[in-house]
């Protein structure tokens, strides 16, 4: 009689305990509608401001000031174009799609430290410019009476607050949201599929962005207003033009190569921006602002009310613009880590940098 041959044990079923746990995540879908719909409203609210600059511009007919139509065109396209991108972002943040949530979160950052910026420039220039204004009100009408000192403190402050509110505290909220690892998770599970924003690092994305954005307002810049400084004076007219074309044209290429992730790209923007700064100091502390207005076609009436602004007065107003190019470039010296150069022709070497982010080539 043979004997019994030992059964093989059973291998041990792994329990759920056991087992590699998936992740968990916190569905915001609700916050992702939510924040949509406060896109989408204030896409609305932008595209109104359309027919009032229209409406605007023909009462301001009737007055010794009339608004440049160059202002007003490219006003109303600001506020189109601003319409349309909170729009899409907010139907796309409703829908819970990955490239709306990598924009959003783009587009709270630029918010955020543009609305600093600004309410710091408003909080410094706007008692004045508000002084001004009144003095300019109580000449066109002496029957009318002076406004208290505690009246006007008021509504300074209540305008502060409310510019803080829009420019810095709601931005934050957005940055805040839309960073969360639970919204990131929520748009991964409920749009399954890879998006242009998942290829690339998002702050090579925002400069990309940036730069596509500046070649096509200094495009319209150079037919509206071709007004460009250069290195102590405005170039006007043609000259202007071919000076703002021929700058869109390298942001056109920086913006090219960003996306393509091409270090060259990177050179030019830097080369790009430290002219740009030179000659924004230079022409800034040389050169009349107001007179090369007047050579571009303004009214005497118009550009005595650019003067009598505190916000223009020696050259304010640029010397702001000068403190976004500054940051600007402070950022872009700090995306040049995202550049490698080239591996050598022939190089077959493992690189564990390369292969841990597939994200960040040459």
């Amino acid at each position: 009689m043979e004997p019994p041959v030992p059964e093989a044990p059973l291998a041990p079923v792994p329990s759920a305990s056991s087992a590699s746990p998936s992740p968990t995540y916190t569905d915001r879908s609700t916050g992702l509608v939510v924040f949509g719909i406060i896109e989408i409203i204030g896409g609305g609210l932008a595209a109104l401001m359309v027919p009032f600059m229209l409406l605007g511009a023909f009462l301001a007919r009737k007055s010794a000031v009339e608004m440049p139509r160059s202002s007003l065109v490219m006003g109303m396209l600001t506020y189109g174009l601003l319409a349309a991108v909170l729009v899409t972002l907010g139907i796309g943040s409703t829908m819970a799609k990955r490239w709306a949530r990598a924009l959003n979160l783009i587009l709270s950052w630029i918010w955020l430290i543009a609305g600093i910026l600004v309410t710091v420039a408003l909080t410094a220039f706007m008692p004045s410019t508000f002084l001004v204004g009144m003095r300019a009100a109580a000449e066109q009408n002496p029957n009318a009476g002076d406004v208290p000192t505690g009246v006007m403190a008021v509504i300074l402050t209540f305008i502060i607050v409310f510019m803080a509110i829009f420019l810095i505290f709601l931005p934050l909220a957005f940055l805040l949201f839309y960073r969360s690892s639970n919204v990131e998770e929520t748009c991964k599970h409920r749009d399954a599929v890879e998006r242009w924003t998942d290829r690339r690092p998002l702050p090579l994305i925002a400069v990309a962005l940036l730069a596509a954005c500046s070649a096509v307002y200094y495009v319209l810049l150079g037919v509206s207003t071709p007004l460009f400084p250069f290195f102590g004076r405005y170039l006007t007219g043609l000259q202007g033009t071919i000076a703002f074309l021929l700058f869109a044209i390298v942001d056109a290429y920086i913006a090219i190569s960003f996306f393509r992730l091409k270090v060259v790209g990177w050179w030019v923007a830097v080369i790009a921006l430290t002219l740009r700064m030179i000659s924004a100091a230079i022409t800034i502390r040389h050169a009349d602002l107001a007179e090369a207005y007047s050579r571009m076609g303004w009214s005497q009436m118009q550009v005595e009310a650019m003067r009598s602004n505190p916000m223009f007065r020696g050259g304010a107003f640029l010397w702001w613009s000068f403190a976004f190019m500054v940051i600007y470039m402070g950022f872009l010296l700090w995306l040049k880590r995202y550049f490698r150069p080239a591996a050598p022709p022939g190089y077959t070497g493992f690189d564990p940098a390369a292969s841990s982010d597939p994200q960040l080539g040459s």
